[in-house]
């Protein structure tokens, strides 16, 4: 299966199971619980990660805020 994750083309195995929150977990994804998620130009609800499907040619953004300032 073919996708791109941050702008660059990744080759995964083939798993229809795989959903937004299984692919968190098995890209190792740092700070899982502070990361959005953009997919295909829309961004997800936290609680949609769990079953939103992963499919062919999809594009991901995994998206981090920072806060700052004083």
């Amino acid at each position: 299966m073919k996708i791109r994750i941050n702008g660059k083309e990744t080759l995964l195995a083939e798993n229809p199971q795989r959903t937004v929150d299984s692919l968190l977990e098995e890209l190792d994804v740092s700070q899982r619980l502070y990361v959005t998620v953009e997919l295909n130009g829309e961004i997800l609800d936290r609680p949609a990660y769990e079953t939103t499907p992963v499919n062919e040619g999809d594009v991901i953004e995994f998206l981090y805020f920072m806060g700052g300032g004083r």
